[in-house]
């Protein structure tokens, strides 16, 4: 599903990020990314999410070798995955409901089953009462989990998830997990960038270290 060799990411001539970060991740399973500020997930999960060019090393995903695809190709793979980023990217225009349905209305998903569907998931995860609503009405929390609703309403192949549980209380950041817990069970390979090690430490999965030497950032995959 995900491979990594030797890479190492940068942004512009700036010094180096990430270094020499070798990994696997297998289809349908559920890793971690645990750091410091500073270490390296986001700009990781940018590289995953191919929003972020490899500076060096060769980066396979879903069986593609990325280096290799051309830009409408890498479009066509984007659609497989879900992505929850740190500033949430919401359609402030959109209501609640219409942003966590663009991604089945892309799909070809019948309207009318695609509404009630992202209906439903809202309402499950607290937000039912603002379907209407737009997102910068929300608080950050609402926000981030409108985020989370649209990364996974599709069912996707690969969901990346940065910091995800950054803005909410302890109940909600456990169910929103077992939520990408359930998702993985049908399939869905699973990565959640996170700080917080003792949320980490409730979940039984493998975690890929980044720790930082100096002002380099390197890996201790220990437990991949």
């Amino acid at each position: 599903m995900i491979r990594f060799d030797n890479v190492s990411l940068r942004y512009g001539r700036g010094p180096e990020v990430l270094s020499d970060l070798t990994f696997r991740f297998e289809p349908g399973s559920f890793h971690f990314i645990e750091g410091e500020s500073g270490a390296g997930k986001s700009s990781l999960i940018r590289a995953l999410s191919l929003t972020l060019p490899v500076s060096a090393g060769d980066v396979t995903l879903l069986g593609r070798d990325v280096a290799k695809l051309s830009r409408h190709e890498r479009a066509l793979l984007r659609r497989k995955f879900g992505i929850v980023f740190q500033d949430f990217r919401l359609l402030d225009h959109l209501s609640v409901l219409d942003n966590v349905l663009l991604p089945l209305i892309v799909c070809g998903q019948p309207e009318r089953a695609a509404r009630q569907d992202a209906a439903d998931l809202l309402s499950w995860i607290g937000l039912g009462a603002v379907l209407d609503a737009l997102p910068p009405t929300l608080s950050g929390g609402e926000q981030q989990r409108v985020a989370v609703a649209r990364a996974v309403i599709g069912k996707p192949s690969l969901l990346l998830a940065d910091e995800p549980t950054g803005n909410l209380d302890w109940r909600l950041a456990q169910r929103l997990l077992h939520l990408f817990e359930e998702l993985n069970k049908m399939g869905t390979t699973v990565v959640v960038a996170s700080h917080d090690k003792q949320l980490l430490s409730r979940f039984p999965y493998p975690v890929l270290h980044l720790g930082r030497n100096g002002d380099d950032a390197t890996t201790t995959p220990a437990e991949v």
